[in-house]
């Protein structure tokens, strides 16, 4: 009788515990969003990420699930039709906004600084910062540049872009401020729709990475006078949001190491891209224009930091990356931001 008490006792205390404890499936979904699906290169980069994850953990089994559509990828990964999502940054600060920060205006000018930046999120001492709720940033994977794309040439400066229409995403509201800044007229777009508003004639400039050139057949906007300006607008990521409890402990953590381990490839696949532009349609600024533009770009964060739409710490990060870089810029003897 004793032993049958026990035994029952011992059941339910297991129970409680099987309760009380983070679920952690056996296997894991990531709906990936690659404008060329399945084909794409970033859907063929997370192949080699489930590859290596496997090594993380005895609970970690991963099944990639293809979208071509990022806004219906974000909200399946919502209604937990996934455990994890890979998405641009820019959607992605919606879940962590110290993360989605990175995908901010002028702040990551170069490579070289966006390099910098993923080894900082790999740190052990920023996982607190990767987790919001019960979300983790997993990794922000750099796919290049974001350039400017106009139909006219002469569109070569700031100023002269006052008056002109831009795509801006409907659901990114710190686009539109940026844009009506700098006297210009925003026109709400998403990532669907954006290339072909440019291609037909309904906006002026749009900003974009290289990626996007082939597969929304950009170069039919740019036509015969347009240009792409050869200077680094916001640096573009996609980033691989957790739900936290999907996954075993530390493996958030792993994945940063991982990804910042794999930069050197992401970045010969954008410099492969890049080469890849008809060398007619880049347009390059001059050095004495860069610190004007700069300077107006510095105001804009500012301007959106006190707004609300960047997190004030990641600026402070990324201003000390710039001037570690650049300890003699303008900037660095400030301390606005």
């Amino acid at each position: 009788m004793n032993r049958l008490f026990d035994r029952h006792r011992l059941i339910r205390v297991l129970a409680c515990i099987a309760m009380l404890s983070p679920i952690v499936a056996g296997a894991q979904t990531i709906c990936v969003w690659d404008p060329m699906g399945a084909q794409g290169d970033g859907y063929n980069t997370m192949k080699d990420y489930v590859i290596a994850a496997r090594g993380w953990g005895s609970n970690v089994s991963i099944t990639l699930k293809p979208y071509t559509d990022e806004r219906v990828a974000t909200e399946d990964f919502k209604a937990g039709q996934c455990d994890a999502a890979l998405i641009t940054g820019l959607r992605a600060r919606q879940f962590n906004q110290f993360v989605g920060s990175i995908d901010s205006v002028g702040s990551i000018p170069s490579y070289t600084h966006m390099r910098d930046v993923v080894d900082l999120l790999a740190n052990p001492k920023l996982a607190p910062n990767m987790v919001s709720g019960p979300y983790e940033i997993a990794g922000a994977v750099p796919i290049g540049a974001g350039y400017f794309f106009v139909n006219d040439r002469s569109i070569n400066t700031l100023a002269k872009a006052a008056g002109k229409k831009i795509a801006v995403f409907d659901w990114d509201k710190s686009q539109a401020e940026m844009v009506k800044m700098v006297g210009a007229q925003p026109v709400s777009a998403d990532i669907t729709t954006f290339g072909g508003k440019f291609n037909n004639n309904q906006v002026d400039i749009i900003v974009a990475p290289i990626f996007a050139y082939k597969p929304m057949e950009l170069y039919k906007g740019l036509g015969t006078k347009g240009g792409i300006a050869r200077f680094p607008v916001i640096q573009i990521t996609f980033q691989l949001v957790l739900k936290k409890d999907k996954f075993p402990a530390g493996f958030g953590q792993k994945s940063r190491e991982y990804i910042a381990n794999q930069v050197p490839r992401f970045f010969g696949l954008i410099r492969n891209t890049e080469r890849e532009v008809d060398p007619k349609f880049w347009m390059h600024v001059p050095l004495a224009d860069r610190g004007g533009y700069d300077k107006i770009m510095r105001e804009l964060r500012i301007h959106l930091t006190k707004a609300g739409f960047y997190d004030k710490r990641m600026m402070t990060l990324l201003k000390r990356i710039r001037c570690k870089r650049e300890p003699d810029a303008a900037e660095c003897t400030l301390s606005d931001e």
